[in-house]
């Protein structure tokens, strides 16, 4: 076992000694949360939550919620984005860009490192993408499963304290629910029945929603119910250049014919790339409340959110990597910034020079919890709290309808680069129908489950003083057992698939297709309907279900699994003096940690494990982790309106569990892929930050802070060749893989936040963040750059709101940042801002109708691996959300 005592942790803990005799007033008071102000409607919400940050200890932003069921924007990590510090993106693996926020995160750092609670507990997450069930493992949830309609504020805490739990190295994101005894009434009923729009789909599809609260009028026992139904259509339209862009190497043919193209970067596959997805969610929540005296309280909760999300994406590509490395181009090719800027090949009989993906997956997510809490109020001046619980997420991809062809055999190429900035304009020739074809090919007809399950225990107490300084000391402990894993027990072995699926249903990519995109790229495409896919695949492959043996499709190599038991203690005191207040504590915490995984070997005589994917040994690796994680915060009142705050911590969290359990895994066609590393460290951060705030006004602010994190043992991606079975040649075979390393890395940076009322009735806001952030591992292409780091972040925003109408708009934006690796290249996400409104009537205290907008600017996503390299051009069009929302 490891223990960590540094400087800090010595300092925090002789201050806790100091403290032990000092003695304080009416600290229970001052300890007790705010009286809750029922004031609906956006000026109730700005204030509400400008109070909760202004009296917090810690550094705290807050966002409530403007009425029951209606954060200050539809989505909820859409609403988080608009703090200061706080980032957001669409994906967390290599599905690109969507138009929804799915993953949060703080302070220019990787989702990874923030860590997202409900009501301060765990919540078990899945995707419903297959490279996030069991390649792209984070430890960051996805926001797709929680309908913001659940959500009464949500607490984002930039600043450890020793009560906190810990996993959040950059802060943490707690969704606090609505509780049935905070309700006034002895009955609430309110219902909200809408659609939503997405024009890029052109689909209009219903959104319900619904609570009901029942309080008896003693106060002492209440019931919460809400449900919810919402279902969604997307159309991504896009230019996406898979793997990115390859070196020509001084091996390859044409290297003999152009020795001036060794070196240069050339594109592997370049696509034109429609994504189709119907996403249903439904859900909801029961909390149960009953408080038998005035010093006894228990509660039972329970939350469940499912979501199916069948997709189809198509995928019509040149295939540079199959012609690139041995033909050579036609003279005047141009060679610019070391990349083949642009290039055509004449058709050479017997090649192909495109090749087609389509795949239709079955997928879908969910995610539950169910806890019982007991808050007890054991003397005068001392409370306990108790929490058991358990959480479970699963993501799943039950079948994969898989067609590549290749085509446009002898057909010739060329394409043109303008840079990261525009799309490439790129052709092929010859026959790209379906009479065209010259081969077929399927893999990845297996079953995929990603499983996410956590089972704990809390107990805290707070012990209160009447005199001194010490208000009151916070102490207890946790328990958690963990464990996540991704499974691939059955699949189909295909026959003759191409026999009946050549004469089946084919349809047209939609009209008008990728006009958002821009560019010069095949857009008359044809593709074969998911009827036609799955009757044909399925027709004509066999299932084989329950052999684990040799002649199975129990793919091994995709399974892997890791086991945590986490122990926890606190110690937190508590200051309050004249013009001042503040925390300090230290909290321990011992980490069991067990990685079962596979590894691929060519004997069968060496092997655990063997199926038609190939055979393997079993390859288990434990972990021990203890540490003291110190931290400090206090809060000046330097006059009436000017606060200050100062905080210094150390936070923790464990690696991604693919980063520690996943066995190689690889892309048959461009030979890259990524493996995990068992023997990776927690990443360990040393915190300061600094914060002045000015409420210069009711509902009004302006405040400037700085921040600055040293990440010890930042987990960064190395690249390395291995063997793995392909599905293509059907024998192991050298792919080059990603595999995650310990680096170190380091933030700082600087926020600047500003809310006004102007009037009554109007009133703006703005933030601005600047983050610069480094490792010392250094990427491919030479940079130090921290994944998810925008040095750049503002966003800017007004709103109006009488007794009858509201409005509100907003702009955000991020500058670009590092995504992770696509192959063995790092690649970026460009700058990015969205444009969004929303508008409110209220006919009636009973009856009332919101608009919400999104991306109303319609934004393209844009990645790239250099300046001169593109990697992904994505449109998602905008989309509209009506709502009639009911009252009783």
């Amino acid at each position: 076992m490891k223990h960590c005592k540094s400087a800090l942790s010595a300092a925090i803990l002789t201050g806790l000694a100091m403290s032990a005799g000092v003695h304080a007033q009416d600290a229970r008071q001052q300890a007790t949360e705010l009286d809750t102000v029922v004031v609906t409607g956006i000026r109730g919400s700005m204030e509400r939550s400008l109070d909760t940050k202004r009296e917090a200890d810690a550094r705290l932003e807050v966002v409530t919620a403007e009425d029951v069921g209606k954060l200050p924007a539809h989505n909820v990590a859409d609403t988080l984005q608009r703090l200061p510090g706080v980032n957001i993106s669409s994906s967390s693996a290599d599905e690109g860009g969507f138009d929804e926020a799915d993953r949060v995160s703080l302070r220019g750092t990787s989702p990874s490192l923030t860590q997202t609670l409900i009501n301060g507990h765990s919540v078990g997450s899945a995707d419903w993408f297959v490279l996030s069930q069991g390649n792209n493992v984070g430890r960051s949830v996805s926001y797709t499963l929680l309908p913001s309609e659940l959500v009464s504020s949500v607490e984002v805490h930039k600043s450890s304290q020793a009560k906190l739990p810990e996993g959040g190295t950059t802060g943490s994101v707690n969704i606090v629910t609505r509780k049935p005894l905070q309700f006034p009434d002895t009955i609430t009923a309110e219902a909200s029945l809408g659609v939503v729009n997405s024009e890029q789909a052109d689909s209009t599809d219903p959104q319900l929603s619904a609570l009901f609260n029942y309080r008896n009028p003693e106060g002492t026992f209440g019931v919460l119910v809400q449900a919810f139904s919402q279902k969604r259509e997307l159309r991504r339209e896009a230019q996406e250049i898979p793997g990115g862009f390859f070196q020509i190497g001084e091996d390859d043919p044409v290297a003999a014919t152009n020795p001036d193209l060794v070196g240069v970067w050339a594109p592997g596959l370049l696509g034109s790339t429609l994504f189709e997805q119907t996403r249903e969610r439904k859900g909801g929540l029961v909390d149960i409340q009953f408080k038998p005296s005035d010093d006894l309280t228990l509660g039972l909760s329970g939350f469940r959110s499912d979501m199916d999300a069948d997709n189809y994406n198509r995928n019509f590509m040149l295939w540079g990597g199959s012609f690139a490395r041995a033909q050579a181009p036609d003279p005047g090719y141009v060679v610019r910034d070391g990349v083949l800027a642009q290039a055509s090949y004449t058709g050479e009989p017997g090649r192909d020079y495109a090749v087609y993906d389509m795949i239709y997956r079955e997928a879908s997510a969910k995610t539950s919890y169910v806890t019982l809490d007991v808050d007890w109020r054991v003397s005068d001046n001392l409370d306990a709290r108790f929490q058991a619980g358990t959480t479970s997420g699963e993501g799943s991809t039950d079948r994969q309808y898989i067609a590549e062809v290749t085509l446009a055999n002898g057909g010739g190429a060329s394409w043109t680069s303008h840079g990261a900035s525009s799309p490439l304009d790129w052709s092929v020739g010859g026959d790209t129908s379906p009479a065209g074809v010259t081969s077929f090919g399927t893999w990845g007809n297996q079953q995929v489950t990603a499983k996410d399950d956590e089972d704990w225990f809390t107990a805290d107490f707070s012990r209160y003083f009447n005199d001194g300084a010490l208000s009151s000391i916070d102490f207890g402990l946790r328990y958690a057992d963990h464990s996540r894993e991704a499974l691939s027990p059955e699949g189909a072995t295909p026959g003759d698939i191409w026999s009946t699926l050549q004469d089946g249903a084919t349809a047209p990519y939609p009209a008008g297709f990728a006009d958002g995109v821009g560019g010069n790229f095949p857009r008359n495409l044809w593709y074969f309907t998911p009827g036609a896919l799955r009757q044909a695949i399925v027709g004509n492959s066999t299932w084989l279900a329950g052999d684990d043996g040799p002649t199975g499709r129990h793919n091994y190599g995709a399974e892997w699994k890791v086991d945590e038991k986490n122990l926890a203690a606190y110690v937190q005191a508590n200051f309050k003096g004249d013009g001042w207040s503040g925390n300090i504590g230290l909290r321990y915490v011992d980490v069991d940690q067990d990685v079962d995984s596979y590894q691929a070997v060519s004997d069968p005589a060496n092997a655990d494990v063997a199926s038609l994917f190939g055979q393997w040994i079993r390859v288990q690796t434990s972990n021990s982790h203890g540490r003291v994680l110190p931290s400090a915060n206090l809060r000046f009142n330097l006059s009436e309106d000017l606060v200050f705050r100062f905080a210094a911590s150390q936070t923790q969290t464990l690696p991604d569990y693919s980063a520690l359990g996943a066995s190689s895994w690889g892309s048959d066609l461009n030979r890259t892929g990524g493996g995990g590393n068992p023997n990776l460290k927690p990443v360990v951060s040393t915190n300061f930050d600094a914060n002045l705030e000015w409420y210069f006004m009711p509902r009004g602010l302006l405040s400037l802070g700085a921040y600055s994190m040293n990440l010890k043992d930042y987990v960064a991606f190395g690249t390395e060749t291995r063997q793995l079975f392909s599905e293509l040649t059907n024998q192991l075979e050298d792919y080059l893989v990603s595999v995650p390393i310990n680096s170190d890395g380091k933030v700082t940076g600087v926020e600047v936040a500003y809310e006004q009322p102007i009037g009554a009735n109007f009133g703006i806001s703005a933030n601005y963040t600047w983050a610069d952030g480094s490792t010392s591992h250094t990427w491919a292409d030479g940079s130090n750059n921290l994944v998810g780091t925008s040095k750049n972040t503002y966003n800017v925003g007004a709103w109006f709101e009488n007794e009858v109408f509201g409005a509100r708009v907003g702009y955000t934006h991020r500058s670009a940042f590092l995504i992770g690796l696509s192959g063995a290249n790092p690649y970026y996400q460009d700058d990015f801002g969205t444009l969004s409104a929303a508008l409110s009537y209220r006919f009636n205290d009973n009856l009332s109708f919101t608009l919400d907008a999104l991306n109303l600017n319609d934004p393209d996503i844009k990645y790239y691996q250099s300046a001169s390299i593109p990697t992904a051009f994505y449109s998602n069009g905008r989309q509209y959300y009506f709502n009639v929302r009911l009252k009783y």
